[in-house]
């Protein structure tokens, strides 16, 4: 029998905290309600007494979910801690993370004090917030540069006042993986009453060592972890949730599990992603565009024979379709095979050789080989396929009601126009688009990038999209970043085959 890893999921709350990426109260109550379909068992939903909006995002969330714990972030304060508990009345599982930093540095930098004051004040804080609600979460700040003995003096006290879970924080990203683990050890061994509550991690990424460092914890004995979509949070970020639940899935010789629910983990990554403004970075572990893609031919060859070659990770266990073969220069024989196999073209071993003597010709000269290219490079007809052009875009946004696009496209040669509106210029002219081509596809991923630097920019727009489960991607630059969309949204499109 496995141990349970408890996943304490702070998204929405240190997550929140990245410069640009604040949510308001709706779009943070779509983001907890698929978190709880994820599985998460504890959603931080915000610090209440830092502002109106987290009051009301805490009060909002703790009526729109049921399963997960909800938690309150507060200081060692009482004020604090009573506001925290007027936002989580509506809380099926309520729970208090009150805390103070404990290490040298916080105790007389920061918080001018000594450390048998701090110890008083955790004490106090732990059994004022145990009135309210009886989970109670401790932190002790920097913890991951607090001697292993203070700390354990800390912890001890906490528990006896009535806490019930105790956070162990790397807050800045410091310690080494053997040096967090020995620190959860040193507490599971030296704390008398350490029984009584459950260890949890909270690792920051500023030396890159996040997830090391939470699987450290979870080795020495840690049972809950806090993690955050996408890795998202302060400076470099936290422990990435999708890391570690994949870790304790993929390593079977571990003896942890978790409940999370993985085929859902790509879906919501994508959420936070589009919802706070942050793309994910295409390199990103289990969730990033190129986590599950080939282009080396060797790699590609090995993947079209046994999948297991250079993937530990199916990519339908994290809720991806399935791998891509990305054709580039360094592509092999098998995987233009593979392409070409996929789009209904079937050659002969001689034809296939000099297929792929053209297609490394047009490969070194282009960087992205499209279906249409490999159809004109065989001199072939694909009467299917031609283009959709705009033939006329007018948008009008600012001091508006709603964000009015004026569409109008050239379909095969004939000009059909729609007019829609949206959440703002981009989401006006997508969904006039849809409107005329008739046809739902689901918009996964878009991600606006400066190419130079100025106001007259050139911006290069990514689009990937999900048709009839398959997901097409779509590029354009255009110094007019709406034209740029529409024409990446109409690339990816146009990839699908749809017509009206």
């Amino acid at each position: 029998m496995s141990d349970k890893i408890y996943i304490f999921d702070t998204t929405l709350r240190d997550g929140e905290q990245v410069p640009g990426c604040q949510l308001n109260t709706v779009e943070k109550i779509e983001v907890a309600k698929n978190l709880e379909q994820l599985g998460v068992d504890v959603i931080e939903a915000g610090f209440p007494v830092s502002s109106p909006g987290d009051f009301n995002s805490v009060v909002e969330i703790s009526k729109a979910v049921n399963r997960p714990t909800i938690c309150a972030l507060t200081r060692a304060v009482e004020n604090d801690i009573k506001v925290a508990a007027e936002a989580l009345q509506y809380a099926k599982h309520p729970r208090i993370h009150t805390g103070i930093g404990t290490s040298d540095f916080h105790i007389y930098s920061k918080l001018n004090s000594s450390p048998e004051e701090i110890i008083e004040r955790a004490v106090a804080a732990v059994k004022y917030a145990k009135r309210f609600v009886e989970d109670i979460e401790f932190y002790a700040e920097d913890a991951g540069r607090t001697s292993n003995e203070y700390l354990a003096r800390v912890v001890e006290a906490v528990i006896a006042a009535g806490a019930t879970v105790i956070n162990i924080p790397d807050t800045t990203g410091y310690a080494l993986p053997d040096e967090f683990g020995a620190k959860i050890k040193y507490l599971t061994e030296n704390v008398k009453n350490v029984h009584k509550a459950i260890l949890s991690t909270h690792c920051h990424n500023d030396l890159g060592m996040a997830t090391a460092n939470t699987l450290s914890g979870i080795m020495n004995g840690a049972r809950q972890v806090e993690v955050t979509l996408n890795g998202i949070g302060e400076r470099a970020g936290n422990t990435s949730l999708e890391e570690i639940a994949m870790i304790l899935k993929t390593r079977k010789d571990l003896p942890y599990h978790s409940n999370i629910e993985t085929k859902r983990i790509y879906k919501t990554s994508r959420l936070v992603s589009t919802l706070m403004r942050m793309p994910v970075q295409p390199n990103k572990a289990i969730v990033g565009r190129n986590a599950f893609a080939h282009s080396s031919g060797i790699h590609q060859d090995g993947v079209l024979k046994n999948r297991e070659n250079y993937e530990i990770i199916d990519p339908v266990d994290v809720g991806i379709n399935q791998s891509s073969i990305i054709l580039t220069a360094r592509s092999g024989r098998a995987a233009l095979k593979h392409r070409l196999d996929v789009i209904g073209i079937q050659l002969s071993k001689t034809e296939l050789d000099t297929a792929y003597d053209k297609f490394l010709i047009i490969a070194d000269r282009k960087k992205d080989i499209l279906d249409e290219d490999l159809v004109l490079m065989l001199n072939l007809k694909k009467e299917d396929k031609h283009k959709i052009t705009i033939d006329h875009l007018l948008v009008i946004s600012g001091q508006t009601p709603m964000p009015t696009a004026i569409v109008r496209l050239n379909v095969d040669g004939k000009l059909m126009e729609a007019t829609s509106t949206g959440n703002g210029p981009i989401d006006a002219t997508f969904s006039a688009i849809k409107k005329i081509l008739n046809k739902t596809v689901v918009l996964e991923e878009f991600l606006i990038q400066a190419i130079t630097r100025g106001s007259n920019d050139l911006g290069k727009v990514h689009i990937q999209i999900k048709s009839n489960e398959v997901t097409y991607y779509g590029f354009s630059a255009n110094t007019d970043i709406v034209t740029a969309s529409a024409e990446a949204f109409l690339d990816a499109i146009e990839k699908t085959g749809l017509r009206p």
